[in-house]
């Protein structure tokens, strides 16, 4: 590296070999930590897992089994309606 007054520092050739070795290190983690949460296999257990945690809760079953129960109740006044 240059100093200020032009002059080049001295680093010891093992020193910058083990920081190079490190810096690679690095970024290899790095790289694997970011394909891992890209995967497509890993973004859809992630989300499968979200949509399983939220359908668990009791307010979201409670809608559910509202929207279940007027279906019911629609599909059941039109086929009464066709019959009569």
């Amino acid at each position: 590296m240059a100093e200020a007054d032009g002059e080049v520092a001295v680093r010891d050739p093992d020193a910058v070999v083990q920081e190079i070795e490190t810096t690679r290190e690095n970024l290899a983690r790095t790289i694997d930590a970011l394909t891992d949460r890209v995967s497509p296999g890993n973004v859809a257990r992630r989300t499968l897992a979200k949509v399983r945690e939220e359908a668990s809760r009791p307010q979201v079953q409670m809608v559910g089994g509202a929207v279940v129960l007027v279906t019911a109740a629609v599909i059941a006044i039109g086929i009464w309606r066709r019959r009569r």
